[in-house]
């Protein structure tokens, strides 16, 4: 295993672990929104206790995105410096965009929302949760331009062997990115949004906080039922244009080897096991022509093969074949349980109904394990290259020993299992101990001491430290 190939396990390790927890918090963010929003509009106790319920968990799931996004961009100086030589004038100041305008907003009203209950005025409490949740969308918007710039290049002129901006406008709204930010956002809605209904289907499987518990789960059956069939269509709209713009990663999700006979369309493949050396799938089983139907909206239409270009610029079939299956999988799975949880919903029979809680309880995950299945499609689909059509993945790679890459990679699967074990062990406590009702907050004049960092929140929420008022109806 050389160094190009370590360093490419170590960018998959350390990715698939960070984007968990922006997934989890941009939809955790304006959940929170939401429910301040509600026990501001009705002062009934149960909304306060869930939002410091869940305040609690997305303090520690926000310390650790931090702490795993801080480490994730390292790697561009020590493993990747070739692609930060020649992208830097591009990537640099977008990635710098994410940090002034997201990252300060996010600092600047955290510290309010996290501590500042009782501290200061309802409103302004109120406008702190709902700037972090802006933040985390506006974090969104600048990484996932640069991200996608990498996938559909635009705007950009080549200076010697250096990208250059040529028109920002362009970089900054490649022609991939309206799609991929659309997609990305709706998945960490649906993230947060089956993880509360887990949440509450298991708090009605035990008998516990039953009144929270059925706000959450109606909540979740009705924002599922409205988000799933929209990221359906933002799916397929975003299917069209990297058919468009990267045809051979699209040919990789469907594992299309050849062109069929004329006007016999593409069929859809439900399992296969691809040969990437024999260019040819084995055991397959297939559909005729729902493949076209789907991806091209007619019935005849064609999609470039993966033969139309030489082995070395064919991405790995295999993995993308299936990750892409898990997600398409899973979507379905979750579009499925909204829609039959509605109708028990309407019809008075969702709360009661084993089935459907023990179907909420497992699709918990469901989300987490989609985000990562759509990230491996994406930057596995587009190999051989970092730069699409421009520079090859081999091309950019530190000039480092794969010995390095060993010690590095190590370091981070031992400090992830420590950090993010216990970080991770720490949520499922909270969540099994649940919401909890408020009691005014314990005197703290003498010695009082503020936490520092967000983490903290959590053990200061469980120690009162930032228990509201009761329900007097004033503000402050």
């Amino acid at each position: 295993m050389d160094a190009l190939l370590l360093s490419r396990i170590q960018f998959g390790f350390v990715i698939s672990f960070h984007v968990l927890f922006p997934a989890f918090t941009i939809g955790l963010s304006s959940w929170l929104a939401f429910l301040e929003w509600r026990w501001l509009r009705t002062r009934e106790t149960v909304w306060r206790d869930l939002y410091f319920f869940w305040m609690k968990i997305f303090a520690v799931s926000f310390g650790m995105g931090v702490v795993s996004g801080i480490v994730m961009s390292f790697q561009f100086g020590t493993n990747w410096s070739v692609l930060s030589e020649r992208a830097g004038h591009i990537l640099g100041p977008l990635l710098s965009y994410e940090v002034l305008t997201a990252f300060f907003l996010e600092a600047s009203f955290l510290g309010v929302m996290l501590f500042g209950w009782r501290k200061v005025p309802e409103g302004l409490h109120f406008l702190s949760t709902c700037m972090v949740a802006l933040g985390t969308l506006i974090s969104t918007f600048w990484i996932l331009s640069a991200n996608s710039w990498l996938h559909t290049p635009a705007g950009y002129e080549l200076v010697g062997e250096l990208f250059h901006p040529a028109s920002w406008r362009e970089v900054i709204f490649n022609p991939s990115f309206p799609y991929r930010l659309a997609h990305m956002v709706l998945a960490a809605f649906i993230t947060t949004c089956f993880v509360v209904g887990g949440v509450a289907a298991w708090y009605l499987r035990r008998g516990e906080h039953a009144d929270a518990a059925r706000r959450m789960l109606r909540l979740a059956v009705v924002f599922a039922a409205i988000t799933v069939p929209l990221q359906i269509v933002a799916g397929d709209f975003h299917g069209l244009n990297a058919r468009e713009h990267q045809p051979i990663k699209v040919a990789a999700m469907e594992a299309h080897w050849e062109h069929g006979e004329p006007g016999a369309g593409v069929p859809l493949i439900l399992f296969a096991l691809p040969d990437q050396a024999g260019e040819r799938n084995r055991y397959e089983v297939a559909v005729p022509r729902l493949g076209s139907l789907i991806l091209t909206h007619s019935w005849d239409g064609e999609i470039e093969p993966l033969t139309a270009v030489a082995p070395q610029d064919r991405p790995p079939v295999a993995p993308v074949f299936w990750a892409f299956r898990v997600m398409v999988g899973l979507g379905l799975l979750m579009l499925a349980l909204a829609a039959v949880s509605l109708w028990a919903l309407r019809g008075g029979r969702l709360y009661a109904s084993p089935r459907l809680l023990d179907a909420w309880r497992l699709m918990a995950p469901s989300g987490f394990v989609a985000v990562v299945a759509g990230w491996f499609v994406a930057e596995i689909g587009r190999q051989p290259w970092v730069i699409h059509g421009l520079l090859r993945t081999e091309d950019a790679v530190s000039a480092i020993d794969a010995s390095s890459v060993v010690v590095s990679l190590t370091a981070f699967v031992l400090a992830y299992a420590v950090v993010f074990g216990a970080g991770g062990g720490y949520i499922l406590k909270m969540i099994g101990k649940g919401p909890q009702p408020f009691e005014p907050a314990p005197d703290t004049s003498e010695g009082d001491k503020t936490p520092a960092r967000p983490i903290s929140a959590a053990d200061d929420a469980d120690e009162g430290g930032v228990s509201p008022p009761a329900p007097t109806g004033e503000g402050g």
